[in-house]
This record gives structure tokens, sequence and C-alpha cells, in this order.
């Protein structure tokens, strides 16, 4: 009867040991961005190759955007991500799930402040 009394206990314990323990914080690997709630604030056109629409983080950078896009959508080979080279740096590049829609994004490892989307 003590063993089985001892055994709840330490039962109870290491489970509320583990609800009550403090969450970590973890870090992504850089280049890396798992944003997905910025809206876009500049359309820059249409992809000549694949025919979606290009949209840039900032109204200045559509230049850029529409140089990515197009290194892109070269090496796109359906829902897997690739790196690209354009506009001086490295982008990665990935299908994100969208609502209701899929799109591709592509980020600078450089800075993940500068983003481009492409989408039907």
């Amino acid at each position: 009867m003590h063993s089985t009394r001892t055994r709840t206990a330490a039962g109870l314990l290491g489970a509320l040991a583990f609800c009550l323990a403090v969450p970590t914080t973890t870090f992504a690997d850089p280049g890396t961005d798992t944003d997905t709630n910025r809206e876009p604030t500049a359309y820059c056109g249409t992809d000549k190759a694949s025919g979606l629409a290009v949209w840039a983080a900032e109204k200045g950078s559509c230049a850029t955007a529409l140089q990515v896009a197009s290194a892109y959508t070269e090496v796109w080979q359906g829902s897997t991500g690739a790196s690209v080279r354009a506009a001086g740096t490295t982008w990665k590049c990935r299908e994100r799930q969208g609502d209701p829609n899929p799109y591709q994004e592509c980020v600078s490892t450089s800075d993940s402040g500068r983003w481009v989307r492409l989408s039907s």
C-alpha cells in the first residue's frame, strides 16, 4: 500500500513539474524566416516566366523583387525550395501556405526584412 502511494505521489509530482516547466526560447538558423503574418506593401508587376504577381516588402525594392522572382522561376521545381543569387545577395525561396492559396516567398539570407512574394 505504501509503495503504491509513493509511486502515485512521484508520478503526480513529475506531471506537475512537466506542466510548470519554464518555456524555452528557440532561435532560427541565420537566413531563415518564420514570420508568416507579414503583408506585402508594394505590388511590383508580373513575373514574365511564371505569370505570377510579384510583391515586395518595401515600395522602393521592386527592381530587386523582379530580379529575385526571375531568378527563382528559372530554378523553381514545384513546391520544393531553392536558393538563388540575385541583386548581390542569396535568397532562400520556398512555398508557403496562404489563405486559401499557397504562394512562393524568397527571403534574403542577409536581412530577413527583405523578402519577395509571388502569388496568383
